[in-house]
């Protein structure tokens, strides 16, 4: 396999996007109380790296089945670097207080489409 940002400039190269973005994998390792006293202020957290522009996208996971909550989440970062994203990370009281783990890991946003329904009388937005 090739090195990453020789992989990211061949993917440029090609037409690709090759849009960096860092993604977290949470998973909790404290008891689901414990997890749940700190998610306030975890979501305080999100709520300012998403005001900050570095939140891009986050949420929990099901398991397999997609019947039951996993207790795992998924965190998508924008950031200068890997090493920026895992600050981040690191500072979300949810890792800071060691209620959950993480992986993290750079994500390189080739292909896809987004598309949002904005109404603004009912001020609701749909995203397809």
């Amino acid at each position: 396999m090739p090195a990453w940002n020789d992989y990211k400039t061949e993917a440029r190269e090609r037409g690709s996007l090759a849009f960096e973005l860092y993604v977290v994998e949470s998973t909790p390792i404290a008891p689901p109380e414990e997890v749940k006293q700190v998610l306030p202020d975890h979501l305080a957290y999100q709520k300012q790296q998403e005001e900050a522009g570095k939140l891009f996208l986050a949420g929990p996971m099901s398991d397999e089945s997609g019947e039951q909550m996993l207790g795992t989440g998924l965190i998508i970062y924008r950031a200068a670097s890997l090493e920026a994203a895992t600050e981040i990370t690191k500072n979300d009281p949810m890792h800071a207080q060691g209620k959950r783990s993480f992986a993290i890991r750079k994500w390189l946003v080739n292909e896809g489409s987004l598309s949002f329904d904005l109404s603004l009388s009912s001020q609701s937005v749909g995203v397809k």
